[in-house]
């Protein structure tokens, strides 16, 4: 989709090239990623910046508010989600995903793609592509 990772360490996974190619991950030589060693590593490289926070608490659902090209869109792990502090620290940056039915959340995948094709499409991102390339 043309964006940036940026992982906050420490992480709970293996990035050895044997972890990522064992778990199918064939397209990370392809991705633009950042590892950084921590919370306060990230809030340095984030800068002034004002990211949107993906959330089930959010008071904004993620399609109805104005994104732009140079955003960051911030998810948080799967089972903690983001740091209280960075809910309070940005609360009218907080977005979500609206869910119906019995279902609690969405895996950290899925609302990744939820959130970040809408934002690309929102902002113009995407014009122009269909699909993918054939090989």
């Amino acid at each position: 989709m043309g964006c940036e990772l940026h992982l906050i360490g420490p992480i709970g996974f293996d990035l050895s090239e044997k972890a990522l190619r064992r778990a199918g991950l064939d397209y990370w030589p392809h991705l633009n990623w950042t590892l950084h060693q921590d919370d306060d590593a990230f809030l340095d490289w984030l800068g002034d910046r004002k990211p949107w926070l993906v959330s089930k608490f959010g008071a904004h659902r993620y399609d109805q508010v104005t994104y732009e090209k140079d955003d960051i869109i911030l998810m948080g792990n799967e089972v903690t989600g983001l740091p209280d502090a960075w809910h309070e620290r940005w609360p009218d940056q907080i977005i979500s995903i609206p869910i119906k039915g019995a279902v609690r959340s969405y895996n950290l995948a899925n609302a990744t793609a939820i959130v970040l094709a809408h934002a690309q499409l929102s902002c113009g991102n995407l014009d122009g592509i269909s699909g993918m390339d054939k090989p």
